[in-house]
């Protein structure tokens, strides 16, 4: 390669390549219903609740809040990899050429995460808080330039500390951008030019830390490892990612769940199924991940239509990714010696399903007594669970 540049435009391409190979998968023709669906509901309470909402509601503090702590979250993308301990130190002078590239896509690529919440806040602030049009346009403006900031800071903070202490500079870096967020939706200009202060002196204490630093490449190593390991780990939840390997721990509090299985011969594998459910990460934090949003969408989704189909869908994905991962180890293990019945395994899978998907209805149904849900109809969302449950299992391979 001729010079940093192609190193970073190789990289660029690779893990573009990468995510674009898995991204396919997940957004797949059944989630974009499911998302529409959502979105449509969600948009539906928002305007609802815009409606009823009290004139002295701190629209503005809430937003400036909200936007602010999104951008402290400015988490540098490198791309940096643990062979380049070696082959860039004779460049380290020049890496400052590859960072340019790597904090300028960090840049545009997080973008949307404060637009996105800043367009959804629009009619909150239009409304209630009364900001008018050139105000909003003069914060996008400052959100943008903020974000800039907290993308430089962070990566300087985290080469000239090695990683350490990174969540203090972030609570420093988020009482700022909420304090310069909250001005502006005021037009309060004295306030503005008062933060400027900070802002600049912040800015520049950490970059002059730079110089004489040697490079962490250890850090940035490892944190690029767990970036695109959390990627490959959510999509693992839509295909299968050769990159990871489930985590196991042993949640020894739920020991006491072991004995619900009797102790006999003709149980041993589900007694095997229900340990290995309990203390794969993977599975175990899919459930419950897919249950709290089925407990929240029936918490706070009054449509009735539109619930069923929420919930319905989170029922079919906990079922059917749940026995597919149980059911995908084909590997050697050492109950294959023993004389136990073929399809045994396979009916602990269906039987682990069953009752975990039960326990999903029943906590459905708590949430909805608890919440006080006056509609009837939507005490049927546990049935649903139920019944979208056993029809996946059965038409299922």
């Amino acid at each position: 390669m001729k010079n940093l540049h192609d190193v970073w435009r190789k990289r660029f391409l690779h893990y573009v390549n990468e995510l674009q190979k898995y991204l396919k998968y997940v957004f797949t023709g059944h989630l974009a219903i499911v998302v529409v669906f959502v979105l449509g509901a969600g948009g539906y309470q928002y305007s609802e609740w815009l409606k009823t909402v009290p004139s002295d509601f701190p629209g503005t503090w809430l937003v400036a809040t909200v936007i602010g702590v999104l951008l402290s979250f400015s988490m540098p993308t490198t791309l940096i990899r643990e062979p380049d301990q070696v082959y860039l130190l004779p460049l380290e002078t020049k890496l400052m050429t590859y960072m340019k590239k790597a904090l300028s896509w960090t840049f545009w690529s997080q973008l949307f995460i404060v637009i996105v919440p800043f367009i959804v806040a629009i009619p909150l602030l239009s409304q209630v808080s009364k900001i008018q049009p050139k105000t909003l346009g003069l914060v996008f403006i400052i959100m943008l330039l903020l974000k800039w900031w907290n993308v430089q800071v962070e990566f300087a903070f985290r080469w000239a500390n090695r990683g350490q202490g990174v969540w203090g500079d972030r609570i420093v870096r988020a009482f700022i951008s909420i304090a310069v967020l909250a001005s502006a939706f005021t037009m309060n200009p004295l306030y503005l030019l008062l933060l400027i202060i900070p802002i600049v002196f912040y800015f520049i204490s950490w970059s002059r830390q730079l110089k004489g630093q040697p490079f962490p490449y250890e850090h940035f190593v490892k944190m690029e490892q767990n970036r695109m390991l959390r990627f490959y780990r959510f999509a693992n939840y839509f295909t299968d990612v050769p990159h990871i390997q489930g985590s196991i721990h042993r949640r020894p509090w739920l020991n006491g769940l072991y004995r619900l299985v009797p102790s006999h011969q003709k149980n041993a594998q589900d007694y095997l199924v229900f340990r290995t459910f309990v203390r794969t990460d993977d599975t175990f934090y899919l459930w419950l991940r897919l249950t709290l949003l089925s407990a929240i969408g029936a918490a706070f989704i009054d449509i009735p239509i539109v619930v069923m189909i929420f919930v319905g869908a989170l029922a079919f994905a906990s079922a059917i990714q749940i026995k597919q991962a149980l059911s995908a180890s084909s590997e050697f293990r050492m109950d294959m010696l023993f004389p136990i019945a073929e399809n045994a395994r396979n009916n602990g899978i269906l039987k682990l399903v069953r009752v975990v998907q039960v326990l999903q209805a029943l906590i459905v149904l708590v949430t909805l007594v608890i919440v006080g849900v006056e509609q009837a109809s939507l005490y049927a969302l546990p049935i649903v669970v139920l019944i979208v449950s056993e029809i996946t299992l059965r038409m299922s391979k």
